[in-house]
């Protein structure tokens, strides 16, 4: 069973770069010829349209940048908001995307314990095999927030396999320090430690315990892009974490603020943006140089934005190629 991190590492090197995708469609924002087209054929139902033309949006931005990324993000809330049919689309969209060669990780935050935890990683998890889960996702972000014991059904799962882990540690949101901040004694009974910084311990320990060749284990770990010190801080602490960095782009992150998530050989750390790159068209210097049925364009201009921005401050991979 191929490891989580080596396949991540290899599209990585094979892209030449850590831009993640995210998925994250608003049936507002969607562009009128797929709302319409959908409302055409689901008449009578509304969250049949919604759910066909988030599918069709979502397949539609996945052609245009899996030859550019290694990786995409679909929000699993946006698809179950929508009931059975949009997790019909949901796992249709997982399964184009890995058809293009495409790492995907599913965005749900799940966290609970026990055989209900083992069951939230079965049905998401699909790592190595596509065929393995029917929301066949080769990695899933994990809330450890219930205590340790929430971790263990996914990491078993993960583990058989070959899927990927990324364990909530620091977020990106502005609330984030209401309860990540809070510190604690550690549990060698030291120095005071913020609640974050004993989820990472946790997540090092379970990544370093699991490691490829690469030094990477399959546990890996979301931190902001939003609080960059702690970031630098965490990739310290975590070497053998891979991790995942949301905030860049409409949340104010920028390739600075990413730097310190990197090792010397670019490795260890994708960085996420989604409504900069899904809804690129709404946004300057988009929405002047195209036209409103050009958004698939600004997809790829965006995309290709940010993989040109990357490069400014971390380290460079020159891509392999297929």
């Amino acid at each position: 069973m191929t490891h989580f991190a080596t396949r991540l590492h290899a599209a990585i090197r094979r892209t030449g770069t850590p831009a993640l995708v995210g998925l994250d469609p608003r049936f507002d924002w969607i562009p009128e010829d797929i709302q319409e087209s959908a409302a055409r054929r689901h008449r009578a139902n509304v969250l049949l349209q919604k759910s066909s033309a988030f599918e069709e949006f979502c397949r539609r931005i996945i052609d245009v940048v899996a030859p550019l990324v290694p990786a995409v993000k679909p929000q699993a809330a946006f698809f179950e908001e929508l009931g059975p049919s949009g997790l019909l689309a949901l796992s249709r969209v997982i399964a184009h995307a890995r058809s293009k060669g495409l790492i995907v990780i599913c965005d749900a935050k799940r966290g609970d314990i026990g055989s209900t935890a083992e069951a939230y990683a079965r049905g998401y998890l699909a790592g190595a095999d596509p065929n393995a889960a029917p929301w066949a996702s080769d990695a899933l972000t994990v809330n450890p927030y219930l205590g340790r014991d929430t971790l263990e059904p996914f990491v078993k799962v993960a583990r058989e396999r070959g899927a990927g882990l990324y364990v909530l540690v620091r977020t990106s949101n502005p609330g984030a320090g209401d309860f990540q901040d809070k510190a604690s004694p550690s549990t060698a009974g030291g120095e005071a430690m913020p609640l974050y910084r004993h989820v990472a311990a946790a997540v090092e320990q379970l990544a370093a315990a699991n490691a490829d060749a690469d030094g990477f284990g399959f546990v890996g770990a979301v931190v902001g892009a939003t609080y960059p010190r702690e970031l630098a801080e965490l990739r310290a602490a975590m070497p053998h974490v891979p991790l995942l960095v949301p905030g860049y782009g409409a949340q104010g992150g920028g390739a600075a603020e990413v730097a310190a998530a990197f090792r010397p050989d670019g490795l260890g750390g994708l960085v996420n943006s989604s409504r900069g790159i899904n809804f690129a068209i709404r946004q300057s210097p988009w929405k002047e140089q195209f036209g409103p049925a050009e958004w698939e364009q600004a997809v790829e201009a965006a995309t290709r934005q940010m993989i040109a921005d990357l490069r400014t401050c971390t380290p460079a991979l020159a891509p392999t190629g297929t």
